[in-house]
């Protein structure tokens, strides 16, 4: 029994340590921006991936959650950017290249 409860602590930690581990980047958005159907007050932005996911956590604790597609290119890019349009009277975010990776968010309506 002891070996069991042993195991299943072992295993409870290393899930733990993956999600600690789970990348982030910080974005800003000088403005209120709209990215796939979510409107974005401007602030800055902790950007995190999960499945396809991007989630946009505020410095006060909201979350804002928008479909993703991942798309990977040749090289790594150097710092995070992020590429927006303006479309009438509003912004709109298209992508997010993320620093360190070979990764681009790509964001649809």
């Amino acid at each position: 029994m002891k070996l069991k409860s042993f195991l299943a602590t072992g295993a409870l930690l290393l899930s733990l340590a993956a999600i600690g581990s789970a990348k982030s980047w910080d974005i800003f958005v000088d403005s209120n921006t709209k990215v796939g159907n979510v409107t974005l007050p401007a602030g800055t932005y902790t950007v995190k991936l999960t499945n396809n996911q991007a989630e946009f956590f505020t410095d006060y604790g909201k979350k804002f959650t928008v479909p993703v597609k991942v798309a990977n290119g040749s090289t790594k890019y150097d710092e995070t950017a992020v590429k927006t349009e303006k479309q009438g009277d509003a912004n709109v975010m298209h992508a997010i290249d993320l620093s360190g990776t070979t990764e681009e968010l790509q964001f649809g309506e």
